[in-house]
């Protein structure tokens, strides 16, 4: 099988530190990546690699890790002043907001700021306030529409934990109108206003009816609500949506216009001004690094080094799609930088300086999303977009950043959207030790039933078909790492296919699903689909590329290759239509050899991708795009 698009981080050392705070011990389960890890206790993965070096080497099953129970940070007083130590994820606002000082204090008693941006790891110098906690301002915030705890937590600079913390009745549900306690102590007067100030349950409705492309999901976010809640007001949303249906809706609720899928659209160069366009490439070739190791020659490195293999070939991708620019003779020029990256540092902003990019149209990169991050940032008061061409982390939202590869929750909620789309029974056969897939599908995904286990641990062919419907087709979820209960599962699916229409769906792929145990003939039986960020492309125009970049490197455009291409050539595209390239990427999605880039808004700030392939193995024995 075909694996998702992955990006590979090289082992960062991370020196130890110490907490004053009480540790939760957390056995790793099989297939559990750090990030999900960290999502699960509402830490950063910074936070566990400090307490675990040896997890940045490799997770293995059972394992055991320590998790802190919450961030530590460590300020040191100065009669008027504290020091701040920057962490992972941390932005100048919320630190701004943390120690309530304005923008232009904090720079000017950090000059460097102005310079080098917010860097991990920098002592910040909080000038003229005190670090009592007890004189910390009372801040209140009243929930509007479509806030989530998520958006009001980051707006503040905190985390959603210390959000619930203070506002325990929040943690079941946010309601619209809570007036939320954000930070500081409220004296006794202010907690019972508080109280007072909480609104009770909404009891009047309006009316809304469904409109064509909108889902379960779509819904549940366009009116505030969880997908549980949704269907309680509406009991037939459990059969699945339809067009025209009439649905009960909070009357607190305004109806926002409906954001439609963006149509798909080849861009053709329309540049008419005269002017030239200007981008410049920031990859991490890490040059000096190979200068100074004497032990490895550069032949040896590129053997065993797959972060600087895959730069390359970025690189030559992104090679091929400027050289494409030039044979069409578009005006376009572009310069191509070393960003000298670890995982949380470039030299991004003395290139910016250097050579003066705040006047550039584009930037494609850094590779890490912490530097792209910083970047962006550096970038923001310009408006240059930057293009982060291979993270697939969330991250943060800033309105010049431009996020390429969709995120997991992206390709997860595709999945889902799909399924609902073709009026599918979802059902999920989940593994015990997978507890965050239960609980992902219980928080987002609650009309999706899960089919009972035996004793075993295993599904019997009784219990998936007592979960299964005629006349409609029936999606298997299937969510685990044991070959023996893919293989029980397989068994039990074919044996229900003379009654049942079923079809096997897998988020991701994992070792038990490439296993020579299991059966390729039954997946496609089975027609097992999954959601991608690529596909495969066997097009006149593909297949070209694929033998020039041949010719020119002596191997087959790898993935990584490929996506320069995508990225590089898409950018030029856009930014030669006579508007802005955020106009561009709000109005026109594309799909180049291997890769869609059909952007959206998120939080308001900045810009993902959520041009994901749905893909399902055929008969033929190859995997194409359902449609």
């Amino acid at each position: 099988m075909k694996y998702f698009f992955a990006i590979w981080i090289p082992v960062l050392l991370f020196a130890n530190v110490v907490f004053s705070q009480e540790m939760i011990t957390h056995k790793v389960e099989r297939g559990e990546t750090i990030t999900e890890i960290a999502k699960k206790y509402q830490v950063t993965p910074y936070d566990i690699y400090k307490l675990n070096p040896d997890a940045q080497d490799r997770l293995k099953p059972r394992m055991k890790l320590l998790i802190p129970s919450k961030s530590g940070l460590k300020v040191t007083t100065n009669q008027s002043q504290i020091t701040h130590k920057v962490l992972p994820k941390e932005t100048l606002y919320g630190i701004e907001k943390k120690y309530n000082v304005s923008d232009a204090d904090l720079k000017k008693a950090n000059p460097f700021l102005e310079t080098d941006g917010l860097q991990i790891g920098q002592i910040l110098t909080i000038p003229g306030k005190k670090a009592a906690a007890n004189q910390e301002k009372v801040i209140y915030h009243d929930v509007k529409p479509k806030e989530t705890k998520y958006s009001i937590a980051k707006k503040y600079g905190i985390t959603i934990a210390e959000l619930e913390r203070k506002n325990p009745e929040i943690i079941p549900n946010l309601t619209i109108g809570y007036h939320l306690l954000i930070k500081g102590n409220p004296s006794k007067n202010e907690s019972a206003l508080q109280k007072e100030a909480a609104p009770a349950s909404v009891k009047k409705y309006n009316t809304y009816q469904v409109k064509p492309k909108e889902t379960l999901y779509s819904l549940s976010k366009m009116f505030d609500l969880s997908q549980e809640e949704l269907i309680k007001l509406n009991p037939e949303l459990k059969n699945g949506v339809e067009i025209g249906m009439l649905l009960k809706v909070p009357a607190t609720t305004s109806f926002p216009a409906i954001q439609e899928n963006k149509v798909y659209a080849d861009l053709t160069p329309k540049n008419t001004d005269g002017g030239r366009k200007r981008i410049a490439l920031l990859l991490p070739f890490n040059v000096s690094n190979l200068e100074d190791d004497a032990v490895n020659p550069v032949s040896e490195r590129l053997k065993k080094d797959k972060f600087l293999n895959m730069t390359l070939d970025f690189y030559a991708g992104a090679l091929m799609a400027i050289d494409s620019a030039k044979t069409l003779g578009l005006p376009i020029d572009v310069s191509i930088f070393d960003s000298e990256e670890t995982k949380y540092n470039s030299n991004a902003a003395s290139i910016i300086n250097a050579n003066k990019l705040q006047t550039a149209d584009a930037l494609i990169g850094p590779f890490y999303q912490n530097n792209a991050e910083a970047t962006a940032r550096l970038l923001t008061s310009y408006n240059v977009p930057v293009i982060s061409p291979l993270s697939k982390d969330a991250g943060n939202s800033i309105a010049n950043l431009y996020q390429t590869v969709p995120s997991n929750e992206i390709l997860r909620t595709a999945m889902f959207d799909f399924m609902r789309s073709k009026r599918g029974n979802i059902v999920a056969v989940v593994d015990k030790k997978k507890s965050s897939m239960i609980q992902y599908l219980s928080q987002s995904q609650p009309d999706v039933k899960l089919v009972p286990l035996n004793a075993n641990g295993n599904v019997s062919a009784e219990s998936l078909k007592s979960m299964l419907v005629t006349g409609r087709m029936n999606y298997v979820l299937m969510e685990t790492a044991s070959i023996w209960m893919v293989k029980t599962t397989i068994t039990a699916m074919l044996s229900a296919m003379p009654n049942y229409q079923v079809q096997l769906v897998v988020l991701e792929t994992n070792d038990a699903m490439d296993s020579d145990e299991i059966n390729f003939s039954n997946l496609v039986k089975l027609k097992l689909m999954y959601p991608s960020v690529t596909r495969d492309n066997n097009s006149p125009e593909r297949v070209a590329f694929e033998n020039k970049f041949r010719k020119l490197n002596s191997v087959s455009p790898s993935d990584y290759a490929t996506r320069g291409f995508d990225v590089t050539f898409d950018t030029m595209m856009r930014l030669l239509q006579n508007k802005s390239f955020e106009d561009t990427v709000n109005t026109t999605a594309t799909e180049q050899f291997e890769n869609k880039f059909e952007y959206y808004k998120k939080d308001g700030l900045g810009y993902a991708n959520r041009g994901v392939y749905i893909l399902y193995y055929d008969s033929d024995l190859t995997e194409k795009v359902a449609n």
